[in-house]
């Protein structure tokens, strides 16, 4: 580790005259300066593995006209900014003002992420002005953003905070990957994300902010963030933060931690915590329960975590401590009597500092190891099951005891399965192995065998048992029975002969499918409308994709894994809107043959949904046709079943159909659809970029502002 000098700022020069006594003075602050950075940078890397780089970016405007000093404009600009980051961090880290007339009219907008104190806001937005100023000295409009700290700040002249910056977006991973139970993480990493974007869609006018983590295995923790500018609309926000989280798999599949970032966006993410978390701001936990007695890292919901971002305190501490010393020197009556004790509190503050981030952190490993012995478990069916917000004993043999349902011997399912031996696996479905098993009787039948080692997996057994046991369609896969014994978690399905959607969709079949296709889209739309509308209670599948569609052998569609499904009350009728979009998504996979995740790549940045409704726009839709899988003469239905699923898919939940008015219009040729807007917008590039306004902006909403305005938050 080889130690360099930093911050030559700090550095005063001095005129010929000046006696050694002065020099001396100031060589001595130097290095008592230079051993403040030294502690520091040793407390930085203690924690390096802990913390994505992640560079402060920003972009000079040309196009947007510059301005010479002295005029009416260089004064309004000058006015707004030097009392910007006072306005921001006094107003809760979100702060928009507009001064002047007509031409010389001069907009900013400050905002901090929210979970940062006022004092780390202020410097932040302060630090952002200086360098912004520096980098763009004469352009009228500019933007800065970062993540350490975490701020925005934005100028211009013209109105823009209700508008989405488009390209000019950036994001960074780190090397370290996830090296097992990969489905598994990406399952919990999926409904994370869907339920912070929720959470930070719906907030307020003024603070769009959410954070929320999910257990994905006993020890791992992910973490996750999001923001949007609190002047996007609602249905901005949740679009713009989904279109992020597509990208995973795309820029970050793997990956344990990485941030994406723009001036209108945070998303984040990580497997240690990296914001400080508030209870107003959380999403619902979804840490699934275990097992008493398996180790689990959580925080129980009357505990606060506090997280210290030593990197970040560092910066504006050394900022600090040159700007005291620095004033300190010019007194004539500094001596070594009153700097050298302030420089032993400031080493004794960081050390502090230091101290408490790793007693804190021990102490919440601490609580939640004794934490793991009390397992929260959902039930909205059996009473004698703990529900969600109780507390209590839980174990497998209890588990067995409550359900009323069948269950089959450990030997008999070993005696079918011959031992689960690979040559019978037919995959890997929902947090465990598939395999296929022959009864005594000659049946045969499928076993999801979960993984013993899943955090996550009691939980998924506990809602597939109660849920699709009580649940009878014809485009559900039925569940025959379960069993529960030697640590083993074991569901019993009927066995598709045809496996999945997936593999029927994206092996090489070179036949015509055509009337095949179409009954498959309209039973998996009978499935999904019976589990919105039609059944005793309002289920969502939350993990609705090719692979958990299966066929029989007459080509049933029939829907798997409720493992990941949600609840909810006869009340909530936004929350199912939102999740038709995926089955939007789903139809055009089906309909094009291309996977939706893979798609970008191939098109060169292209979604598959902006992709078909631009072919379908222009009355070109048999294009987005696969020709191998649907004859010409069906093509007046598929070009049907392409605009309904870019109905399900529209921007803003509202315009999106129901379920039972899906089916309706698939099997109806009566009914006129309406025409669908185009898709949510995609971000094209994650490079930082200087960019055309007129081009690379949206207009989120009209609001038309011509006096003197200020918006705290």
């Amino acid at each position: 580790m080889n130690f360099k000098i930093s911050d030559f700022g700090m550095v005063k020069l001095f005129n010929l005259d000046q006696t050694r006594t002065d020099t001396n003075k100031i060589v001595g602050t130097l290095n008592s300066v230079m051993w403040v950075n030294i502690l520091v940078c040793l407390l930085t890397r203690l924690i390096a593995a802990m913390s994505v780089s992640f560079d402060q970016s920003f972009s000079c405007y040309a196009d947007s006209g510059n301005f010479t000093t002295n005029t009416t404009y260089a004064k309004n600009q000058d006015f707004i900014l030097h009392s910007l980051s006072n306005n921001v961090s006094e107003h809760g880290g979100f702060f928009t003002v507009t001064v002047g007339q007509g031409s010389n009219k001069a907009y900013a907008l400050g905002l901090c992420r929210g979970d940062i104190t006022s004092y780390v806001c202020h410097s932040c937005v302060k630090l952002a002005v200086d360098d912004l100023r520096a980098r763009c000295p004469s352009q009228k409009e500019a933007v800065s953003w970062s993540s350490d700290p975490p701020c925005i700040l934005h100028y211009a002249n013209c109105h823009f905070f209700k508008m989405l910056e488009l390209h000019s977006t950036t994001f960074a991973h780190n090397n370290r990957n996830i090296t097992s139970n990969l489905p598994q993480y990406d399952t919990v990493w999926e409904s994370l994300m869907d339920s912070v974007v929720t959470k930070a869609s719906n907030g307020s006018s003024t603070l769009k902010y959410a954070t929320g983590k999910a257990n994905f295995t006993a020890s791992k923790t992910i973490y996750a963030l999001t923001q949007c500018n609190p002047n996007l609309a609602h249905n901005d926000c949740d679009s713009c933060l989904r279109e992020l989280v597509s990208f995973y798999k795309v820029c970050c599949h793997q990956k344990q931690g990485a941030r994406i970032q723009n001036p209108n966006y945070w998303l984040g993410w990580d497997l240690h915590g990296f914001y400080v978390p508030n209870p107003t701001t959380t999403a619902p936990s979804l840490s699934p329960p275990l097992a008493p007695g398996t180790p689990l890292t959580i925080t129980k919901g009357n505990h606060a975590s506090y997280y210290m971002n030593i990197p970040m305190i560092s910066k504006i501490l050394i900022r600090s401590l040159s700007s005291w010393i620095n004033k300190k020197s010019d007194e004539k009556k500094l001596n070594k009597s009153i700097w050298v004790p302030s420089l032993s509190a400031a080493l004794g503050l960081a050390l502090f500092s230091a101290c408490c981030f790793f007693l804190c952190k021990r102490i919440n490993i601490q609580e939640d190891k004794e934490d793991s012995q009390e397992v929260q478990l959902l039930d909205l069916v059996l009473g004698n099951v703990p529900h969600e917000n109780s507390s209590g004993d839980f174990s497998l043999e209890n588990m067995g005891r409550s359900l009323d349902f069948p269950s089959i011997q450990l030997d008999i399912l070993q005696a079918a399965t011959n031992n689960f031996c690979d040559e019978n696996k037919l995959g890997q479905g929902g947090f465990g192995l598939v395999y296929k098993g022959t009864r005594p009787n000659g049946k045969e039948i499928a076993v999801k065998r979960l993984s013993i080692i899943s955090d996550q997996g009691l939980l998924e057994f506990k809602n597939e048992v109660i849920l699709i046991a009580k649940l009878q369609h014809r485009n559900l896969v039925r569940l025959l029975g379960c069993c529960l014994e030697k640590n083993e978690m074991l569901l019993v399905y009927e066995f598709m002969p045809n496996r999945s959607l997936d593999v029927f969709l994206f092996s090489l079949i070179l036949e015509p499918l055509n009337s095949i296709i179409i009954f498959i889209i309209k039973g998996i739309a009978r499935g999904i409308m019976y589990l919105h509308e039609d059944s005793h209670l309002r289920i969502i599948h939350r993990d609705l994709k090719a692979s958990n569609v299966l066929l029989d052998h007459k080509m049933n569609p029939k829907i798997l894994d409720f493992g990941m499904a949600k609840i909810f009350g006869r009340d909530q009728n936004q929350a199912i809107t939102n999740r038709i979009w995926i089955y939007g998504v789903l139809l055009l996979e089906i309909i094009s043959r291309k996977r939706n995740n893979g798609f970008q790549l191939l098109e060169h940045g292209e979604s598959l949904l902006t992709f078909a409704w631009k072919l379908w726009s222009k009355c070109e839709g048999m294009k987005l046709i696969d020709e191998h899988l649907v004859e010409p003469s069906v093509s007046a239905e598929v070009l049907k079943c392409i605009q309904i699923g870019l109905l399900c898919v529209q921007v803003d939940p509202a315009n999106r159909p129901t379920m039972s008015t899906v089916v309706s219009m698939l099997g109806s040729d009566n009914i006129t659809l309406h025409l669908p807007a185009e898709p949510t917008f995609y971000v094209r590039h994650f490079v930082v970029e200087p960019i055309q306004p007129n081009s690379s902006y949206k207009i989120c909403s009209i609001n038309e502002v011509t006096m003197l305005n200020k918006s705290p938050r």
